[in-house]
């Protein structure tokens, strides 16, 4: 579904990437794991299309995004959540989900300003699919409350929520389980579960190595901008490149 063949990521003379192969099956949950500055976000914004690659080809389904814009590249079923929360606080959560529905409702300017019955009709069913949504990260419930009064856990799940409105077929979490405690953790790794068996294909990079273990499928290891291990979690975890990747020389010894 998702593959990266020789990519390279320079900025002046800083090499931040370095020749980064790996291949996503559709369907599985997929890992990138690393040390901090290993260069796991960069990847995640090249195949976005915030970055463009110094050298190096990115494909999903068979197409080349190399030089496709940031919103095309939405279009083509590829969403995103950042490592930061980045949701309208002062908006209901309902309101946050159907703004990640723009590209699919098919209404003009003048349906909006006049409140014509394209509009309506068009807002209507954003609604019915925003709240079916919600449902499925289980924060239906509060679709009328303040994204503000969300608990750091619910903010993430609001973020799922809004990404898989824009309709993706991929979707890529950055961080999703940053700053939860234990029992956020666990849940949302239920949710990503449940996200997958809907027919969707999740890629992500965490820090959280119990979290990635237990939940994806493969994992490929970046470590200073190269891969230097991709398998299975049990294949990842008793690799001797990866161990001492984590734990250093003497540590790993």
């Amino acid at each position: 579904m998702l593959q990266l063949q020789s990519i390279s990521k320079s900025f002046g003379g800083l090499h931040v990437l370095q020749n980064v192969s790996f291949t996503m099956p559709q369907g599985s949950i997929f890992g990138l794991i690393g040390p901090n500055g290993a260069g796991k976000t960069t990847i995640v914004n090249l195949i976005t299309g915030l970055l463009r690659p110094t050298s190096g080809d990115i494909r999903f389904n068979e197409q080349d995004l190399t030089s496709v814009e940031p919103h095309k590249i939405t279009q083509l079923g590829i969403a995103r959540t950042f490592q930061n929360i980045r949701i309208f606080k002062e908006m209901s959560l309902l309101e946050n989900v159907v703004i990640g529905m723009h590209d699919h409702l098919n209404y003009g300017v003048a349906s909006m300003l006049f409140n014509l019955s394209a509009f309506r009709e068009a807002e209507s069913k954003a609604r019915i699919r925003a709240h079916e949504l919600l449902s499925w990260v289980r924060l239906d419930h509060k679709a009328h409350m303040l994204a503000d009064n969300l608990s750091y856990g619910e903010q993430r799940k609001l973020e799922f929520a809004r990404a898989l409105a824009t309709e993706p077929r991929l979707l890529l979490l950055d961080e999703p389980v940053a700053g939860m405690n234990p029992a956020e953790k666990t849940e949302l790794m239920a949710e990503i579960v449940n996200i997958r068996n809907r027919g969707f294909s999740i890629f992500m990079i965490e820090h959280d190595m119990r979290f990635v273990m237990e939940l994806c499928d493969r994992i490929a290891v970046l470590n200073f901008g190269k891969i230097i291990a991709e398998g299975t979690p049990d294949e990842v975890r008793s690799n001797p490149e990866v161990i001492e990747a984590y734990l250093g020389k003497d540590e790993a010894a």
